[in-house]
């Protein structure tokens, strides 16, 4: 048998196409993600199916959203 040789795994040094701003528009994007429930809770407001409590709940979701969005840490490698 032989001895296997041991390799030292480094993380991989960040390249100049992966900068902050790659990661804010991810943010945006997660964001996007919910302006459907926005949409649909304003359709079940306006056809009556649901009371306007609906609409702030999906509001304050988007806003919790933002906020742990905004407190991620977006200098952390992967």
């Amino acid at each position: 048998m032989t001895a296997q040789e041991k390799f030292e795994v480094t993380p991989a040094s960040r390249d100049d196409h992966q900068s902050r701003g790659d990661l804010h528009g991810h943010g945006w994007m997660m964001m996007a993600c919910c302006i459907p429930m926005i949409v649909i809770a304003v359709i079940l407001f306006g056809t009556g199916v649901v009371g306007a409590g609906f609409i702030f709940i999906a509001l304050m979701c988007t806003v919790m959203m933002g906020l742990m969005l905004g407190a991620m840490d977006h200098d952390a490698r992967c």
